[in-house]
């Protein structure tokens, strides 16, 4: 316990520091955005002083150095405006400039990114000199969200494998226990088979000890699937219809009669390749399922049929039926529509079927009030 505890410890404080290194990254990236455009704000000052002196210029005035510092702006685009005219502009394509559309369009871009820079070339008229981002600078102001999106991914990434990490001891946890159970049940049941013996020895009824027998035959059973569980299972070929009406006939004699059972389909045997412990497991959850929706009452059909290369297994309840949005979910573990229970037999029939013995498990049909169809579908063997 406190090996998991420090562990966890560590993991948390290693996502902490992770998410402090990248929200500096980005608060650095910020700061620097913020630099960058001051100082481009700055240089523009000087763009705009120099045109305010070729303005004013006259035939005395060196103009040597306004000329370098405009010439030098080859990066920000910039439009001089008098009176909402556009006068003159700088970096600015020419189509746009073809088009009074788009330069307007372009020029209401400008004053979005920018405040303007007012030059007074003579007293009571002014200039307005609107600039944009530079290349340099557009860049950088997606910067920040590319780190915003990299955070997210990364905390994406991070609670997957949390939840995938526990997901994963979980389920070991669960084998274990499943494992251990079937151990313990072991030792009881070798003793119960030694008082059927004696049992027989004793003037008893014989259908008395058949049933008992019959009955720790399913605690062998039930044991076998638990120690199964967290291991690959061994598929072997079977005659698929013998085994599901073996498991179908022993719960059809432990349940109410007010449960009808019945049987359609192939008489014939149908030989796929599964794992007859897994299988019966399987049919014993369906049916259990189907006879909760029915609430212990009504009519239950089995039905096998087989295709080309398929054998089909279709149990059909008469009970309240399933909504189409929760045809998926009932498959989840956890979901479950009844007061006391734990969600997890039609999961676990979903893990058997489909992980186990690369079949298919769906809801084949389901009306509410009328009933459900349920369909596992195996692989035939060649020869079947």
């Amino acid at each position: 316990m406190f090996f998991s505890e420090r562990r966890n410890t560590t993991r948390w404080i290693i996502i902490f520091i992770s998410f402090l290194i990248i929200s500096l990254i980005l608060w650095n990236t910020y700061t620097f955005f913020q630099i960058f455009k001051n100082e481009e704000r700055l240089k523009m000052n000087i763009w705009a002083s120099a045109q305010k002196a070729l303005v004013n210029a006259d035939e005395n005035t060196d103009l040597d150095l306004p000329l370098e510092i405009t010439n030098n702006n080859t990066t920000v685009p910039v439009m001089l405006v008098m009176y909402d005219k556009i006068i003159s502009t700088k970096n600015v394509p020419e189509h746009i400039m073809n088009d009074k559309k788009e330069s307007i369009a372009f020029l209401n871009k400008l004053k979005s990114e920018n405040d303007p820079i007012v030059i007074e070339y003579a007293p009571g008229k002014y200039h307005r000199i609107y600039y944009g981002n530079s290349a340099l600078l557009n860049k950088l102001k997606y910067y920040p969200v590319a780190l915003l999106l990299i955070i997210f991914l990364f905390g994406a990434l991070i609670y997957n494998f949390y939840k995938s990490t526990k997901m994963a001891t979980q389920n070991k946890l669960w084998a274990g226990m499943a494992k251990e159970t079937a151990h313990q049940i072991g030792t009881p049941l070798s003793s119960l088979i030694g008082w059927i013996e004696i049992l027989k020895t004793e003037n008893i009824d014989q259908t008395i000890t058949t049933e008992i027998e019959k009955d720790v035959e399913r605690l062998q059973t039930i044991t076998d699937r638990f120690s199964k569980i967290g291991s690959i299972p061994v598929l072997e070929e079977h005659d698929i219809v013998a085994e599901t009406l073996k498991t179908y006939d022993y719960l059809q004699s432990r349940f109410s009669k007010q449960v009808t059972f019945s049987y359609s389909g192939s008489k014939e045997p149908i030989i796929a390749l599964f794992n007859p412990t897994l299988h019966s497991w399987t049919i014993e959850n369906l049916v259990k399922n189907a006879i909760d929706a029915m609430r212990g009452k009504g009519t239950l059909d089995l039905q096998i049929e087989k295709d080309l290369h398929h054998v089909k297994i279709n149990v059909r309840d008469s009970g309240t039926g399933i909504p189409k949005n929760q045809f998926k979910t009932i498959f989840e573990p956890g979901f479950t529509t009844k007061k006391r229970g734990w969600g997890l037999g039609l999961s676990l029939t979903k893990r058997i079927v489909e992980e186990y013995h690369s079949g298919k498990i769906r809801v084949l049909h389901s009306e509410m009030g009328k009933g459900t169809t349920f369909q596992i579908r195996y692989n035939k063997t060649q020869h079947s």
